[in-house]
């Protein structure tokens, strides 16, 4: 994140709106390495995820002299951005037909441990790009984003009490998905 400390969200927010490229290189270099993780985990695709991390930025930039100060900050209304533009795009690749989320490139581990973790971490990643969109959005921003409920709520522009039930039922979903894959016992999930 960029250093609120020195400068807030509000103060940045008004350099951006007097057209200030200082302040926006702030923001690109504060928060774009997040929106980007957002729409790779959201999207799977490394191109598709810049091009959402280009849009939410683009959007902050032309919308800065609608700021309206001592809401959520920077960080959620860019959240919220990245995960809207990702949620159109999976829409419209269901809209368009294919609807399967294209192949990672091979990383050509070297090891058989890495290779394995690797087989696992993507059967991981297969089971989570299988939820419900906001379901997905729900576990990314909080698992993977580490944003707080309320921040995720926020981002998702839901009240907290929603969220916390879209988490949960993203949550027995995913844990399903994964016995399924065999990735977890379901008879040491019983004894937990």
């Amino acid at each position: 994140m960029i250093g609120n400390d020195a400068l807030g969200d509000d103060a940045l927010m008004a350099r951006l709106a007097a057209w200030d490229a200082q302040a926006f290189a702030l923001v690109v270099d504060g928060h774009a390495l997040t929106i980007r993780r957002i729409g790779y985990r959201m999207l799977g695709d490394a191109a598709e995820a810049e091009d959402i991390a280009q849009e939410a930025l683009a959007r902050l930039w032309e919308h800065a002299a609608r700021w309206r100060p001592g809401g959520p900050g920077i960080g959620a209304w860019l959240h919220r951005v990245a995960v809207n533009a990702c949620l159109d795009r999976i829409r419209k690749r269901r809209f368009a037909g294919d609807g399967t989320l294209p192949d990672r490139a091979d990383e050509a581990p070297i090891a058989d441990v890495l290779i394995d973790a690797e087989q696992q971490r993507a059967a991981v990643a297969a089971c989570v790009a299988a939820l419900a969109d906001r379901q997905r959005a729900a576990i990314v921003l909080t698992y993977y984003e580490g944003l707080s409920n309320i921040m995720a709520a926020d981002a998702l522009d839901m009240n907290i009490k929603a969220f916390e039930s879209l988490l949960h039922r993203a949550r027995r979903t995913l844990q399903d998905s994964l016995q399924r894959a065999g990735l977890i016992d379901p008879s040491a999930m019983r004894a937990a």
